[in-house]
Order: structure tokens, then C-alpha cells, then sequence
């Protein structure tokens, strides 16, 4: 047996108190497969895992035989805990410390950085010596525990983290909203006095003045279009948290083409049949306000044709919302989805666009397990295919 010697304290490695946090707050039952496993390897009736907290000895897990009928032996585990292999007492040497047990088997559990968390202990072994293979096995099984507290440690960050990323993207949403109000009210006021002057005083402003009214009309409304859509793509995320419904297409559909035929110079049509099973029927909403707002305003013909098309397939709801719009060049594809980022191409009224609209498509989709894709061509129209995960 190796000669147990105390060995000096001052410069020893200690857990920081997260690695304690977690073995108090994790189940016993985390480790008692471990535990198990352990005891097959030495053939012990039971096994432990003690577990040494600053000058505390505790005992967090066992197998084969229940907690509270096993004590500490805190007069040996102190002596233990010092030393950095395994060790092994017989018979004799336990009942000269006052233990009675046959043989212990004791497994240090430290960490790669030296710090000293508690060790493993095999009661009532069957093996005489260790061969070195049952010590190999004893050690990877102590590295599973320190895999599974670095595990769990690594989730609690990532928790940290994601919960700090939520608040600030509250305090981000929440700021958007409030500029965007603040803004709306005398942008409001802005148009309609542009509106009101190019309707009443027109008469009156030479052609560079009326230039420039119409630069203010135009940057007015695109600054309006641009704080409108700011909005929905930070609502998006709580159009996200609605709850999933049926929605039957023909009435679904009815209801957002309704918003848009209201020119002669607009047809639109969709499929009159098909129900899709448990979906986000605010955030598809948004999706195709968006395609189909986006197919009539960049599209200088004198008939603007929207075709939206269905498909249940095994896995995904597919659809297709195909234009005769100006069209995409095909080096924008990529680009277009990209949040603010715009073609420097004005709408049929003049105005530039946002980057918003098919930035919330996107992201709208990557949370309902979706893609898109893009096929256009320029003078002659777009297509956007996009498929939706289905829940059943």
C-alpha cells in the first residue's frame, strides 16, 4: 500500500464554488450509473462519491446501499484527499483507524487545472491487487464525472449568456418601439403638410422647388416605410410566440388578397383548397404580406400578376409566390436577405426600400424550421419558394 503522507496545503488548488453549486443542485442519480460501473470494475458491494467542500466532507452519491446509513469516514478522506492516486486499504489498516470494512478502494476525482473536487470510494472489494487495466477503467470513469460538471458548468454559461442576450434584445426591442412612436407621430405631420403644400401651392413653386418638395415627400415616405418595418421585424419575435392552429388556404389566403385588389391594375391568385396542421398562422401572415407587398410595389407594369402556389410534401408545406415584377439581378440573391441591405432601386412610387421585409421573411422562417430560395430574372420577374416544417 502506498505510505500516506499530509502533504503541505498552501499552494493547493481549490474548485471554484460553481463546481460545488453543481454537485448540490444535479440529481444523485447522475452519477450512481457511474458509481455502478465503478463497482463492477473491483467487484465492491457499494461504492460512494464524497465530495469535499472547503473544510466539509459529504457524501453525494452512492450505489448499494442508501445515504444517510453511510457515514464519512472523515479521519481517513482527509488523509486521502491529499494524495493524487489511487489508493487502496485492507482490512488491517482500516480497523486500526476504527473502520470496519473488509477493503476500500479510494479514486481521486480532480480536475485537468489540479483542483481537488472529492474523491470515489469502493467498499468491501473482492480484488486483491488492481491490474492496470481496472485502474485505466477506474480513472476514465472519474473523467466521465468531471465531463458531465464541465457539461453542466458549460450549460449554465451558455444559460447566462442566452438570458443576457433576451434582456438586451427586450431593452433593444423596447427601444426601437419607442424611438419609432416618437418618430412616427411628426413624420405624420411632415407628410401631410408635403401632401397638403404639393396639392395647394403648387401654382406657386418654381420648378426647383418643386423639386425639392418632392425629395421631402419621397424621404418622408421612405422614412416612414423604413420606422414601419423596423417594428415588425423586432415584433417578429413575438409573432413567433403565438400558438400553432390549423389554417384552411382558402380563407387564409382571401383575407391578405382582400388588402390588395383594391387597384384594377392587380390580380392575384392562390390556391382555394388545402389545410395546413399546426402552424404559426401570424408569422405565415407576415411572410406573405411581405412577398406579396414587395411583389406589387417593385413592379412597373401596367398589370402586376402575383401567382402563389401549394404543395404538401412529406416533411415541409411548400409554396411559391412568383411575379412579373422588375426582378433581381442574380449576384443580389444572397444579399437581399440581409437585414437594411436594398438594391438602390426605387418602388413604382418612387421610394427606396427599407432591407427590412425580406429580412423578417427570413427570420420568420428560420424559427418555423423553413427556408427560401429565389429565382428571378430582371425586366421579367421573381420567384420565391419557400418551404415551412410540418409538425404533423
Amino acid at each position: 500500500m502506498p505510505k500516506l503522507e499530509i502533504k503541505n496545503t498552501e499552494g493547493r488548488q481549490h474548485p471554484a464554488p460553481e463546481e460545488f453549486q453543481i454537485l448540490k443542485t444535479c440529481s444523485d442519480s447522475d452519477f450512481s450509473d457511474i458509481l455502478f460501473l465503478c463497482a463492477q470494475v473491483v467487484r465492491a458491494r457499494t461504492a460512494a462519491l464524497i465530495v469535499q467542500e472547503k473544510e466539509q466532507i459529504w457524501i453525494k452519491s452512492t450505489y448499494g446501499i442508501p445515504i444517510e446509513e453511510l457515514n464519512a469516514e472523515t479521519s481517513l478522506w482527509e488523509k486521502v484527499l491529499e494524495q493524487d492516486d489511487i489508493l487502496i486499504f485492507d482490512e488491517q489498516e482500516l480497523r486500526s483507524l476504527g473502520l470496519d470494512h473488509e477493503k476500500i478502494i479510494a479514486v481521486p476525482v480532480i480536475t485537468a487545472n489540479g483542483e481537488r473536487l472529492g474523491l470515489i470510494s469502493l467498499y468491501n472489494v473482492s480484488v486483491i491487487e488492481l491490474t492496470p487495466n481496472q485502474r485505466r477503467s477506474l480513472k476514465l470513469l472519474v473523467i466521465q464525472i468531471l465531463n458531465f460538471i464541465a457539461f453542466r458548468k458549460q450549460n449554465n454559461q451558455f444559460q447566462r449568456v442566452q438570458q443576457d442576450l433576451e434582456k438586451r434584445y427586450e431593452e433593444l426591442e423596447k427601444f426601437a418601439s419607442v424611438v419609432s412612436h416618437d418618430i412616427k407621430s411628426p413624420l405624420a405631420n411632415i407628410i401631410s403638410l408635403v401632401d397638403l403644400l404639393k396639392e395647394e401651392k403648387q401654382e406657386k413653386f418654381d420648378e426647383e422647388a418643386q423639386q425639392y418638395i418632392d425629395y421631402l415627400s419621397q424621404a418622408s415616405h421612405s422614412l416612414r416605410n423604413y420606422v414601419d418595418g423596423l417594428l415588425i421585424f423586432y415584433r417578429s419575435e413575438r409573432i413567433l410566440e403565438k400558438e400553432q392552429e390549423d389554417v384552411d388556404l382558402k380563407p387564409f389566403f382571401e383575407n391578405i388578397v382582400n388588402l390588395y385588389n383594391v387597384s384594377p391594375d392587380v390580380e392575384i391568385t392562390y390556391p382555394k383548397a388545402g389545410v395546413l396542421k399546426r402552424v404559426n398562422k401570424a408569422a405565415l401572415t407576415q411572410i406573405f404580406l411581405n412577398l406579396i407587398s414587395n411583389a406589387l410595389k417593385y413592379n412597373h407594369k401596367d398589370k402586376r400578376r402575383v401567382e402563389i402556389e401549394f404543395k404538401s410534401l412529406d416533411h415541409f408545406y411548400e409554396f411559391q409566390v412568383r411575379d412579373n415584377g422588375d426582378g433581381i439581378p442574380k449576384d443580389s440573391f444572397k444579399k437581399i436577405f440581409d437585414l437594411f441591405a436594398t438594391l438602390d432601386q426605387n418602388d413604382r412610387d418612387g421610394n427606396p426600400g427599407s432591407g427590412i421585409g425580406l429580412a423578417t421573411v427570413q427570420k420568420l422562417l428560420t424559427h418555423m424550421g423553413g427556408n427560401i430560395q429565389i429565382a428571378s430574372e430582371p425586366g421579367v420577374g421573381s420567384n420565391f419558394k419557400f418551404q415551412i416544417k410540418r409538425s404533423c
